[in-house]
């Protein structure tokens, strides 16, 4: 019950912080099943600690110097393999017991971004969970890293087939005598809530550069996850307007394109003003 107060409140009062923040962490706390006096640490094996330091590190939220401390109960301190950890594992500074407080003087590197290729370090479903890190990829994949996960490597073919559904459903259909490119599918252009704002919830995604084609814009939503129902491009007026029929799917958009630049350009995305106050 607490758990879900908790993350109630999340919902309710916290604010998304893009990749572009200039957010500083001053100290990590991160739990562990076991951890070593040399500050080795295992954790539930999901690999989500480690993942998420690496993250603030590609953010440069956390530096070399910034301290790791794990709080645990005598019984796990244990002694460690050295053998039983991997690059992408993170480390600690500090232990923290009941009965001691240690510090561990490790040497090991921290994690230095994050390694798509380890399937215990990021996988599928954790780029569902976590709309951010699809965003953080797809950056680094324009940047022209090899952002392949090893889960990914026998699911290819299915992966290009979501691909060319995607672009069905976000295929332009304009009206006749439309620009090619320029109006929505469902949509009245001058009133993006003019229809299906009952059942749907819209984002504003606005700041778009002048030179920005429709199809990049797509193909952005498309290697993020998050694809609309419906898709107003607005190109004169900088904007455009992404229906999702799902509250859910709406806000894994905010979260995913937060902090993102196309073109040159920090896009400004928030829920449409009609969608502002609701839920």
């Amino acid at each position: 019950l607490k758990c879900c107060f908790f993350l109630q409140g999340v919902r309710d009062f916290s604010m998304p912080v893009g990749l572009d923040s200039k957010a500083q962490v001053d100290l990590v706390v991160v739990g562990s099943v076991a951890v070593s006096e040399k500050g080795w640490r295992i954790g539930k094996g999901e690999g989500y600690a480690d993942m998420e330091y690496a993250m603030m590190v590609s953010m440069g939220a956390v530096q070399e110097d910034t301290p790791v401390v794990t709080i645990v109960h005598d019984c796990q301190v244990l002694d460690i393999a050295e053998e039983l950890l991997g690059d992408h594992d993170l480390t600690v500074d500090y232990i923290l017991t009941p009965t001691r407080t240690i510090q561990t003087n490790c040497t090991r590197p921290k994690p230095q971004g994050i390694m798509w290729h380890k399937a215990i370090s990021v996988s599928s479903e954790m780029l569902g969970k976590i709309p951010i890190l699809k965003t953080l990829r797809w950056r680094e994949k324009q940047a022209g890293k090899d952002v392949t996960l090893q889960d990914e490597h026998p699911a290819l073919a299915d992966t290009s087939r979501a691909a060319v559904s995607d672009r069905k459903v976000m295929a332009a259909n304009p009206q006749p005598g439309a620009a090619p490119g320029s109006a929505p599918v469902g949509r009245d252009p001058a009133n993006p809530k003019s229809e299906g704002s009952d059942t749907t919830t819209t984002v504003y995604v606005g700041n778009l550069p002048g030179s920005l084609r429709v199809s990049q814009l797509k193909s952005a939503l498309r290697e993020l996850q998050v694809v609309p129902a419906a898709l107003t491009w607005q190109g004169a007026q900088h904007r455009a307007f992404l229906d999702y029929r799902e509250q859910g799917a709406a806000h894994r958009a905010l979260c995913s394109l937060q902090g993102l630049s196309l073109g040159g350009n920090a896009l400004r995305v928030e829920l449409a003003k009609s969608h502002r106050n609701k839920g």
